[in-house]
């Protein structure tokens, strides 16, 4: 029995004296690793698993205007970029040349203050050569006609700022209370299957615009 129980005893010294040393040999990592990523971890707190970084140039690149027609836009002053952020939408659509057709039927209209009073709204807008396209006579007749003039235009107006990438495959309400539909992917869209955006995601101060080049016609 005597010696039985020293048995055991020395054992559990054995044990006692070993652990600590395991333990020691446990947290020890000669390059130091361990214990900097546990520090880093312990000051950065927990990783957020659900996030998904993005570079910053590719959200730059998103929010940038696109299109051929984009090129002839002024570089620099008021009609520019910069220039038109600053305005809102129908004082910005002024000040751009290739939309002066457009800019005088929102006047005859009256529509100058409802644009830019209105709140993140998207407007479609006809360039000049859009407009072009309709024979004299019938644009005459409707530049003339305060009721269907109003009608038209805000036929290009939807409320709410859309995204490229909301016109992928998109219907939306217009302020005209009808319908009209995008599609297309990268810096290639049409609307209502006819016309085609020629420069787009172009920012003023209330509003997105994509330049057109057919005038839409409510459904």
């Amino acid at each position: 029995m005597n010696t039985l129980r020293f048995r055991r005893v020395a054992l559990a010294v054995s044990a006692a004296a070993v652990l600590p040393l395991a333990l020691t040999a446990c947290g020890d990592n000669s390059d130091g690793k361990a214990s900097d990523a546990s520090s880093t971890m312990a000051a950065s707190g927990p990783a957020d698993v659900g996030s998904v970084s993005q570079d910053p140039g590719d959200a730059m690149a998103m929010n940038k205007p696109f299109g051929a027609a984009c090129s002839a836009v002024p570089k620099d002053g008021a009609g520019s970029f910069d220039g038109m952020a600053q305005d809102p939408v129908a004082t910005a659509a002024s000040n751009n040349p290739a939309l002066s057709t457009l800019v005088a039927a929102v006047k005859k209209a009256g529509l100058v203050d409802t644009l830019n009073s209105a709140q993140n709204i998207t407007v479609f807008a006809p360039t000049n050569d859009a407009f072009a396209k309709i024979p004299k006579a019938d644009l005459d007749k409707v530049l003339n006609d305060k009721a269907t003039l109003t009608k038209i235009l805000t036929y290009h107006v939807v409320g709410q700022r859309l995204t490229p990438a909301q016109l992928a495959d998109g219907s939306f309400d217009t302020l005209e209370k009808g319908k009209l539909t995008t599609a297309g992917s990268g810096e290639d869209y049409t609307v209502n299957d006819s016309s085609h955006v020629v420069c787009g995601n172009v920012s003023t101060s209330n509003a997105t615009v994509y330049i057109v080049d057919t005038v839409l016609m409510p459904k």
